[in-house]
């Protein structure tokens, strides 16, 4: 099971552009932009099936908690979907703009300034919990991962998705993404490689904190590598925004977890 990070690896990791961005959360020319066009679509059809085949649940009634919620980008989808949504962010700046889109959307979202490694709420408080392209970035992920559960009410569920410790996420996510300018699109150190999660790792994470583990699904671009190259190009050269940058290269789910998967796990 992985444990705490070492503080020589943590010092690596630069969330910086959550701070640096903190005012363009809902730009489209912004990288945090990536998480509306790119991530979210396949989040969302996940996180609906096995709602509706699986768990058979129906959100209205029920209440959701996003942990790490930056600028509310995933959190507004959570609340379409019906549930009674809250967020909760360490960045006051982003959770200022989060709020102030979520007025200018009509949507009720309670915001809450916290650390996943202590949750403001009290125990047993949500029916679900979500917490995306987060673990990852954490340093305490075991504290994470029982604070999750302990605000979950029994038969409550963790949605969650995060990357692969494995040779294809140091190519991808680390070399492509941060450090090889011909077609980097991030900036180095916004993930550190040995920050990564194996999904074995996650489910002894999960075993843990008292959360049954039920499922994981890869996620990959859908497109050919090679579009995928000429796409990371396009972008390095300045000839595309992250919007239709995002579009193009969507993420799609895919029976291998090698690169980044996604997941949930029912509290006992």
């Amino acid at each position: 099971m992985r444990q705490r990070i070492a503080q020589d690896v943590y010092d690596r990791i630069d969330n910086g552009i959550y701070d640096s961005e903190q005012e363009r959360w809902w730009e489209p020319d912004s990288a945090l932009y990536l998480i509306k066009g790119s991530l979210n679509p396949a989040r969302l059809g996940f996180v609906k099936r096995v709602l509706e085949q699986e768990l058979r649940w129906s959100p209205p009634g029920r209440s959701a908690l996003e942990v790490g919620c930056g600028g509310g980008i995933l959190t507004e989808e959570i609340a379409r979907l019906g549930f009674s949504t809250s967020g909760v962010d360490p960045a006051e700046r982003s959770l200022r703009i989060a709020a102030e889109h979520a007025a200018q959307s009509g949507l009720a979202i309670s915001y809450r300034q916290g650390s996943g490694e202590a949750l403001p709420y009290p125990d047993a408080r949500f029916d679900a919990v979500f917490c995306c392209d987060v673990l990852e970035h954490v340093r305490d992920l075991p504290r994470v991962v029982q604070e999750i559960s302990r605000v979950l009410r029994p038969g409550g569920i963790f949605f969650y998705d995060t990357i692969n410790r494995s040779w294809a996420s140091r190519l991808v996510a680390i070399n492509l993404a941060q450090r090889w300018p011909r077609w980097a699109f991030l900036p180095e150190g916004l993930h550190v490689w040995e920050m990564f999660i194996k999904p074995a790792e996650m489910k002894s994470l999960l075993a843990a904190s008292g959360l049954t583990w039920r499922e994981h699904r890869g996620l990959r671009p859908n497109a050919s590598p090679l579009t995928v190259l000429r796409c990371l190009r396009q972008r390095a050269r300045g000839e595309l925004d992250f919007s239709e940058f995002g579009r193009r290269l969507s993420l799609v789910e895919c029976g291998t977890t090698g690169l980044m998967y996604l997941g949930y796990a029912v509290k006992a």
